[in-house]
Order: C-alpha cells, then structure tokens, then sequence
C-alpha cells in the first residue's frame, strides 16, 4: 500500500482529529477506557476575570497538572500548595492513584518537590540553556480541608 505523504503548517483541525480518534481507539482496545475528565480551580479578580488556577485532568488512574499559574502577588501566599491539594483529593475521589506534570527549570521544580512531587525524567537543554523536568508522586488523601 502506498500513502501519498504531505507536509504543511496549516494543518486543518479534521486532520487531527482523524489521527486523534484512531489513536484513542487503538489505545483503548490495550488498556481500556481513559475515562479522561478535566478539573479546573480558577482564580478571578474582583472583576471576574480569571488571574490564574490550576487546569488538570484525570485519566487511567491518574492526574496530569496541565497548568498551574499565580500572579506574582499571590505566589508563596500558600494558594498554590491549597490548589494542588484540592486538585489531589478529587483526583482521587476520581479513582486516582498518581500524579505527573511537567515543569522547567525557569518555573516551579521546586514548589513541587515540597508537595511531594519526584524527578522521573529530564530533558536537558529544552529550552536552550534549561531543562524541562517530568515529576510524578503516588497519591494519598490530604488531611487539610478545602
């Protein structure tokens, strides 16, 4: 069989898709169905614009940390420890045994680690002249309140 290959910047979203769907397909047939469900904890202003949060989603048994943002006034205040902490306890409401995410070394390796969170893997000069660490921990429910 012989596929016609084509290389373009402006792929249409049906193209994705069409990739994504068998993808899934396949990937469910092996490990059965990722029941992927997002969770979002947003942060508004006194305006209702959101300022930051925490974007997550759970799948197969564990939470991937999509985004985590505070603006600098709000950072070190204990928000973000509380959002990751809450992100946690409903991840395993969910049926959630892990957590990864994936952070650079200009960011938050740091505040992770604090939570618990492990190097598992690290891409060294991505950017250039930084690294772009993967951290993973094992669950367990939190014995502070929401």
């Amino acid at each position: 069989m012989s596929e016609e290959i084509a290389l373009t910047e402006t792929p249409e979203p049906a193209a994705r898709e069409a990739i994504l769907r068998d993808l899934i397909a396949f990937n469910t047939g092996q490990a059965g169905p990722q029941d992927w469900r997002s969770l979002a904890m947003l942060a508004r202003n006194a305006q209702g614009e959101v300022t930051g949060g925490l974007w997550t989603r759970t799948a197969w048994g564990w939470m991937y940390v999509e985004l985590l943002f505070l603006p600098e006034d709000r950072r070190g205040s204990g928000l973000g420890s509380r959002l990751m902490r809450w992100a946690e306890d409903e991840a395993i409401r969910r049926g959630c045994r892990h957590a990864w995410l994936d952070t650079f070394s200009f960011q938050a390796r740091g505040f992770y680690q604090k939570l618990g969170y492990r190097v598992f893997g690290t891409l060294d000069d991505y950017p250039a002249g930084h690294s772009r660490f993967f951290m993973s921990k094992s669950l367990t429910v939190s014995t502070e309140g929401a």
